[in-house]
């Protein structure tokens, strides 16, 4: 039993060293998809600030989504990762700001 458990241990840290690089990404996406979908949701779609936090909520949850209505700036926390999209414009809608 040692021995499987060894090797199972062995084979995810084998993976965890493969998958590395998307370990490391992960937190951004989180966050940078919720900010420009709750950005979407408000301010090209129209829909109103309760359906949207529903429409972008995740397994993991944010730990804060800022909404700067007259800006049209949505900033979304998670995972330690802050990410901010704004609306640009009736052609373009949402974008993340850099």
């Amino acid at each position: 039993m040692k021995r499987f458990l060894l090797v199972l241990g062995l084979l995810a840290g084998a993976w965890g060293w493969y998958e590395r690089q998307a370990l490391a990404d992960f937190p951004g996406i989180l966050s940078a998809y919720s900010a420009k979908e709750y950005c979407s949701c408000r301010f090209v779609m129209g829909f109103d600030a309760p359906y949207c936090r529903g429409y972008v909520s995740q397994y993991l949850p944010l730990s804060r989504l800022d909404e700067d209505t007259p800006a049209r700036v949505v900033t979304a926390v998670g995972l330690g990762v802050a990410n901010t999209a704004r609306w640009r414009g009736v052609r373009e809608g949402c974008g993340l700001l850099p």
